[in-house]
């Protein structure tokens, strides 16, 4: 069945990688929500770390909408079951129209953006630009159907703005403002993105920084006013498995080493049976008692390698789960995790858990970066030979065994990954579970029969 509901929403949507999409996002989110406003986020794409910032700003977790990983259906039912009651906020990925190939626009900001039908308001970075800046608007807006209606002017100053904001109306869009640089709230980057935002001791004061910005440079009201011109948002439910009858209690690592999880995929786990039990591989000194399964996501472990090493009581934990045949799910940095050692940038080895065999090595570039959908190549815990299930690779980091269970293809090319049992999913690719809601249902029946085992 259809539903149909008004929900206020805005895409926040970049000219490219760098032109300050986070930051005006935040920016706007922490204003709104300072004006009390019920505001919720998400993210366009894969990515991990811009989420994190979202969470910091709203509080509450945000979801990535990924059209590679979900399609659109399954994408707006996502996006109205966690929309804001007074204003959703997509944030963009890289420029507007770059999708997952260079030839592209599927997966792209515009594409979700269209899909969602959500107005769309351009991050323009000014600096070192006058009437090139009008160039780049009308390319942007000429280029191929959108929901283009406004532009925000990054890196601009109060002299300038009139001059910008009589440009973007002579091409047709909205001026909803300037913000200009505020180097008291910059945030510093690493090898995978921004510093994650637990690291930063004060982001909420940067953050207020840059309300306070928003409120004097950005138009607000504009922006909430496009927000409510938003169509009416129609959406179906998507099928899901039945959820267990009795739950059972999965470990999700949680801490600075391990802090890379979709929402929805934890969320989906749940509905579908599972109490989660959040540990933490740096600080605990064992496995919570009674578990029926492991969630290991990504993360940084590189970073936290020697701490993980000298915690040998959960090294020694978590490898007696998985020879016991506890169910494991370990994605990236989790995998590593798993392995016998990890060395880090300086050529330094560190023994990990121990539980697999391996010994990952930090690189110096990217390794089979992207999106990939993996068949797996037999029967295995979470599909059986010949299923598919979507993910995404992004790591600096390589293994000496990285599995064969299943056969990763992207757009360009494939190769072979993950560690794979009855009862193991344990590879570089992180999962998308809604992108196939049976595996994450199989991996909860594993939990299931391995719980039985245990009471018994």
């Amino acid at each position: 069945m259809k539903h149909q509901e008004n929900l206020p929403r805005v895409a926040i949507i970049g000219t490219g990688s760098g032109c300050g999409k986070t930051t005006v996002t935040c920016a706007l989110m922490q204003a709104l929500v300072n004006r009390g406003l019920g505001v919720s986020a998400f993210k366009c794409g894969p990515d991990y770390i811009d989420p994190m910032f979202h969470q910091t700003v709203i509080g509450v977790p945000s979801r990535n909408l990924d059209l590679f990983f979900c399609g659109e259906e399954t994408v707006r039912y996502l996006f109205c079951r966690a929309a804001g009651k007074d204003l959703s906020v997509i944030e963009g990925v890289m420029g507007m129209y770059d999708g997952i190939g260079g030839d592209t626009q599927e997966a792209s900001s515009n594409h979700l953006a269209m899909a969602t039908e959500t107005p769309e308001i351009l991050v323009v970075n000014a600096r070192g630009m006058s009437l090139s800046v009008a160039a780049m608007m009308e390319g942007f807006a000429r280029f191929s159907p959108n929901r283009l209606a406004g532009v925000i002017f990054n890196g601009a100053t109060a002299g300038m703005y009139p001059l910008y904001a009589k440009m973007a109306q002579q091409v047709g869009l909205r001026p909803l403002g300037y913000f200009p640089q505020v180097p008291q709230a910059a945030v510093e980057s690493r090898h995978l993105g921004l510093v994650a935002a637990e690291e930063i001791e004060d982001l909420k004061e940067k953050m207020q920084i840059l309300a306070q910005t928003a409120e004097e440079s950005l138009d607000l009201d504009g922006i909430l006013e496009l927000a409510g011109s938003a169509p009416l948002f129609a959406w179906r439910q998507p099928r899901l498995p039945e959820p267990l009858s009795v739950p059972v209690r999965i470990g999700v690592a949680r801490d600075a080493a391990f802090c890379f999880y979709y929402a929805d995929n934890l969320e989906l786990l749940e509905a579908l049976g599972a109490k989660l039990i959040p540990f933490s591989p740096l600080h605990d000194p064992f496995l919570p008692e009674g578990l029926d399964g492991l969630y290991l996501g990504g993360g940084y472990p590189e970073l936290h390698a020697s701490a993980l090493a000298k915690n040998e009581t959960m090294r020694r934990s978590v490898r007696q789960a998985v020879d016991g045949g506890v169910p494991v799910i370990a994605e990236c940095g989790g995998f590593l995790y798993l392995q016998q050692s990890l060395t880090d940038m300086d050529g330094k080895a560190f023994f990990m858990a121990g539980a697999l065999p391996g010994e990952g090595q930090m690189t110096k570039r990217l390794v089979r970066f992207g999106y990939v959908t993996l068949t797996a190549r037999r029967d295995q815990m979470i599909c059986p030979a010949g299923e598919q299930i979507k993910g995404h690779s992004f790591h600096y980091s390589d293994t000496t065994q990285n599995g064969d269970g299943f056969i990763a293809r992207k757009r360009r090319g494939e190769y072979l990954c993950a560690q794979t049992g009855p009862r193991l999913y344990a590879g570089y690719p992180h999962l998308y579970f809604w992108s196939n809601p049976d595996a994450a249902a199989r991996f909860l029946s594993q939990c299931a029969g391995y719980q039985k085992e245990r009471e018994a």
